[in-house]
């Protein structure tokens, strides 16, 4: 049965990072913005289903619920606990097999998400969110925010800068990171 054994303040006041007992996912991190996009994994339709979720990001053993602004936590709280409890694991989608694509196979995008998994990803992840690399042009690195950094406005601005500086000075000085 899921559980929650912990729950986290993240920098965005309107997410919290749920911290479950069990893993739902090994490998992937899946962002749902709306209710629509979640209509084919039953877990974050489910989320989805309590009053006042705008946004649902899940990975490793942790949920980041966005709630909007009109409501507050403990109308969501008490009733995401209720669907964990009678959620069934199994019905949660399974993961894709990850497959090298040619633009992953390029060196440069290689050392930019080895640098990010190294030094950027585990700290998003502990404010309850994530980041993925949508694409490479030249040297301008395309990214897009999950979960409780996908609104913050820490992401928009300081985040953002702090991740093209580690990048220009570990990688390449020429690296220019825009959000999608």
């Amino acid at each position: 049965m899921l559980m929650v054994e912990d729950v986290d303040l993240t920098p965005n006041p309107h997410a919290l990072k749920f911290i479950l007992n069990e893993k739902l996912l090994n490998l992937e991190t899946r962002q749902y913005a709306d209710k629509t996009a979640a209509q084919n994994d039953p877990f974050a339709k489910g989320i989805f289903e309590i009053d006042g979720v705008v946004s649902v990001f899940y990975m490793d053993k942790f949920v980041t619920i966005e709630k909007s602004a009109e409501n507050n936590w403990g109308q969501i709280q008490r009733p995401f606990i209720n669907f964990l409890k009678n959620f069934d694991k199994n019905l949660i989608p399974p993961e894709k097999e990850i497959l090298v694509s040619d633009e992953e196979s390029n060196e440069l995008l290689k050392q930019i998400n080895v640098l990010l998994d190294q030094k950027v990803r585990p700290a998003l992840a502990g404010d309850g969110g994530g980041l993925e690399v949508l694409g490479l042009d030249g040297y301008t690195v395309k990214i897009r925010y999950q979960g409780a950094c996908g609104s913050c406005p820490s992401s928009i601005s300081g985040t953002l800068t702090a991740i093209e500086g580690l990048l220009k000075r570990d990688v390449n000085p020429a690296i220019n990171v825009v959000p999608a």
